[in-house]
């Protein structure tokens, strides 16, 4: 930061030098893409059980521990991007309740509190002191997480339409960004984590809402690409990136192709020709294209020069 002092007004003028670099890379796109698992596991756990709670048996286990195992990826790569890491305890000794980072950091923590806790119950089911009823106290529980996971998942957008004179991530967009993203992900995982144990109709059930998750990010992110320039001059500059012969454009194609419109036409497929294969494949390309379209939109605004 450069400061100069006026001293007809003793004002302080300052103005921001561009970084040299990109401020949040792939540190915080692991962030992002991890917390779109870990919460969209939940959302589709919770869809089973009112759908056909007789097909819970054994994923209720398996499929926390692999929320679980994201939220704590999650975790980390926030913990990692943070510029003095060991000073993260401050944020529950010393909360700014005004503050994004301090209410997700305490929402999240929460979150994996009470994965634990449930996977706890569950894994010492003939011997838990907590409850003498696993399955019943986990069904329960489970519907106080799905609703801690929607702020969860949507807190990140918050902090990205903090940013100042970031004009493309605007709260709104982003928003409904994060969910697609987490029902794109989690109908994805948990297509690939049933396996056998589902029925091929749930299958199809959630073949449906990862096709159609897909579809709905893919027409947002093509509203912002022909109409997002119309904003602002800023928008227009940082969409060149992803435009005509931009540095990002391969990047953002692939990633738009690999989790969005392949997806979307394996998943017509597969309900046509009823093969589980087909919507397996398309649940594998949702995930790995995901994190290339997080990165890219994570990038891109900080191309632009704020000087």
């Amino acid at each position: 930061m450069i400061h100069e002092s006026l001293a007809a007004t003793h004002a302080v003028v300052t103005l921001d030098v561009p970084l040299p670099d990109i401020f949040w890379g792939w540190f915080v796109t692991m962030n992002m893409w991890a917390k779109s698992i870990g919460t969209g596991l939940i959302f589709m756990l919770f869809l089973l059980l009112r759908k056909n709670s007789s097909e819970m048996k054994g994923l209720r286990t398996l499929t926390l521990i692999v929320s679980f195992i994201f939220m704590n990826v999650f975790l980390l790569f926030t913990l990692a991007d943070l510029h003095q890491p060991f000073r993260m305890w401050h944020i529950f000794f010393y909360p700014h309740w005004t503050s994004a980072i301090t209410v997700g950091a305490w929402m999240a923590t929460l979150f994996v509190a009470m994965e634990f806790i449930m996977i706890v119950v569950m894994i010492r089911k003939e011997n838990c002191l907590l409850t003498k009823n696993p399955v019943g106290f986990f069904d329960k529980m489970l519907f106080w997480l799905t609703l801690l996971a929607i702020p969860v998942t949507l807190y990140t957008a918050g902090i990205m339409a903090e940013a100042s004179a970031r004009e493309l991530w605007q709260m709104s967009t982003e928003s409904v960004q994060m969910i697609l993203a987490a029902t794109l992900s989690g109908s994805a995982a948990i297509i690939l984590l049933g396996g056998s144990k589902l029925s091929d109709e749930t299958k199809q059930f959630f073949g449906a809402i990862l096709g159609l998750s897909a579809l709905l990010a893919f027409i947002i992110y093509m509203s912002e690409y022909i109409f997002g320039g119309m904003k602002s001059e800023e928008v227009t500059a940082i969409l060149a990136h992803v435009k005509g012969n931009g540095e990002y454009s391969t990047m953002f194609w692939i990633g738009q192709w690999v989790a969005y419109i392949l997806p979307m036409l394996l998943v017509a497929l597969s309900r046509v020709s009823k093969s589980n294969s087909l919507l397996s494949l398309a649940a594998i390309l949702a995930i790995v294209g995901l994190w290339v379209v997080k990165h890219v939109w994570l990038v891109i605004p900080q191309l632009l020069p704020m000087s």
